[in-house]
């Protein structure tokens, strides 16, 4: 009975998506209907060639992307890569450290109570705090602490620090849910096999928590990829900054579509990517339970 019941939910989705020529016929007619009300809708507008010639330019769109530095004009294209940058040093660094996090705020060590608590207020301030005033705290308010080293950092590194700061309070949280769905039970086995409580933390705790938490880990990045925006406020030329500078030279917001586009190629592929480890990790817990 078991396994007959998972047969059929395992063909639930087929049913429900209608399967072959027919589901697929009618997919790509409602996306086509969707996609013609959207577009009609837009070109029926009053306004619809002043947006067009606004926001969606060729001219302007191509010309803020390759930039004209004799005229003041920061390419968009080139600046991403400043975007880009930023994101993968935080990352790295998020990773870590909201681990460390997580690890202490799981510890039930009585020594660790102070540090416990500390780390409780750093995830319940940064998490209420939004990201862009973190960023302004730090950019122009450390500078003007005048402490040795710290305080000359480029706005770059304040920006990345923020980042860190902000999207750790939110990925530890991440870890720590990752950390209770592994069961009791498997503590209990590492431990019973001489594992040390540390040994059975890293070698099978941490493992299983880790991969239960890789998609809302990554989703957390793709929203990361985006607000590496916000550090434009402290002036560091990155794409979002590098589209506003053309804006408002040229009284023209064609670059600014230029600056989503490019998100939008960074991000979507992540996205899939999210999705196909999903329905992967979907698909290996349905057959783990059937077997």
């Amino acid at each position: 009975m078991i396994a007959g019941g998972f047969g059929a939910a395992g063909r639930g989705p087929r049913l429900l998506s209608g399967g072959g020529r027919r589901a697929t016929v009618i997919s790509t007619v409602s996306t086509v209907a969707v996609l013609a009300v959207i577009v009609a809708v837009f070109a029926l507008a009053p306004g619809a060639r002043t947006v067009a010639h606004a926001f969606f330019y060729p001219r302007d769109m191509w010309q803020s992307f390759v930039g004209e530095p004799r005229k003041g004009l920061y390419s968009v294209g080139a600046a991403i890569w400043l975007n880009i940058r930023m994101f993968l040093v935080a990352e790295i660094l998020i990773l870590a450290f909201a681990l460390f996090i997580a690890l202490i705020r799981q510890s039930a060590h009585p020594a660790l109570f102070p540090i416990r608590l500390l780390a409780t207020g750093y995830v319940d301030f940064f998490r209420g705090v939004p990201l862009i005033l973190v960023v302004f705290a730090l950019g122009l308010g450390v500078p003007g602490l005048y402490l040795p080293v710290i305080s000359y950092q480029h706005d770059v590194v304040y920006g990345v620090a923020a980042l860190v700061l902000s999207y750790s309070a939110y990925v530890s949280e991440v870890y720590r849910a990752g950390l209770n769905s592994v069961h009791r039970s498997q503590v209990a086995a590492a431990r019973s096999l001489g594992l040390s409580q540390r040994a059975a933390l890293r070698y099978v705790i941490l493992p299983q928590a880790v991969r239960n938490v890789i998609p809302p880990l990554l989703n957390d990045f793709i929203s990361l990829q985006k607000d590496t925006a916000l550090v434009g406020v402290l002036g560091v030329i990155e794409a979002n900054q590098a589209a506003n500078i053309y804006s408002s030279l040229t009284f023209n917001f064609s670059s600014f579509t230029v600056a989503a586009i490019l998100f939008l190629v960074l991000t979507i592929p992540l996205a899939r990517f999210t999705d196909r480890l999903i329905e992967r990790d979907r698909r290996r817990r349905l057959a783990w339970v059937a077997a």
